[in-house]
């Protein structure tokens, strides 16, 4: 499997979700990507060491190995590839991983068209700066938990199910006062 047409927009994605792999290589052709897709580590090595595209979405867990094997390949044909991992099994252990072997971004599955280009497209610039006055994590969980109780018309076994926790303990929180920001 070879790419065809413009090389500098070749993409190839490695994922055995076949119905993801499918809607994801549809919708990244019509953002203008010249698409190879491939469900396994062995065709994506392959591809990577026939083709060396410059971008390539490479799912961490595949049918017969780890994703990593093929970013490592695909490093190694050619360095300055653009490779976004993703993964339904996120952790900071597999991102530093995925990052350590040349990935330059990585994302949960299931990931949107809009999210994946993006990170394929990102210019390296800095993150914005962080506001002077953040709200406190304990102020964020409250506010989340608010929004949820409403959604759920104020019912609290309802909102208690959603957020998985115990119904008495979403009670004892919902009688505080929010914490301060």
């Amino acid at each position: 499997m070879t790419f065809t047409g413009d090389v500098t927009r070749s993409l190839l994605i490695v994922d055995d979700d076949a119905p993801f792999r499918t809607r994801l290589a549809r919708a990244m052709e019509k953002r203008g990507f010249n698409v190879v897709a491939v469900d396994s580590v062995q065709l994506g090595i392959e591809v990577a060491q026939e083709s060396a595209p410059a971008f390539a979405v490479v799912d961490l867990r595949l049918g017969d190995g780890n994703g990593l094997d093929v970013v490592s390949s695909l490093r190694d044909a050619r360095p300055d590839a653009r490779v976004v991992m993703l993964t339904g099994y996120g952790n900071i252990a597999t991102a530093v991983a995925a990052v350590k072997a040349g990935a330059v971004d990585y994302l949960p599955k299931p990931a949107d068209a809009d999210a994946v280009e993006a990170a394929l497209l990102a210019d390296g610039r800095p993150l914005p700066q962080p506001p002077e006055n953040p709200m406190s994590a304990d102020r964020v969980r409250w506010e989340h938990i608010q929004r949820v109780f409403e959604q759920c018309d104020r019912n609290v076994s309802e909102t208690a199910r959603r957020l998985k926790m115990h119904r008495r303990t979403l009670q004892r929180i919902l009688n505080k006062h929010a914490p301060r920001a």
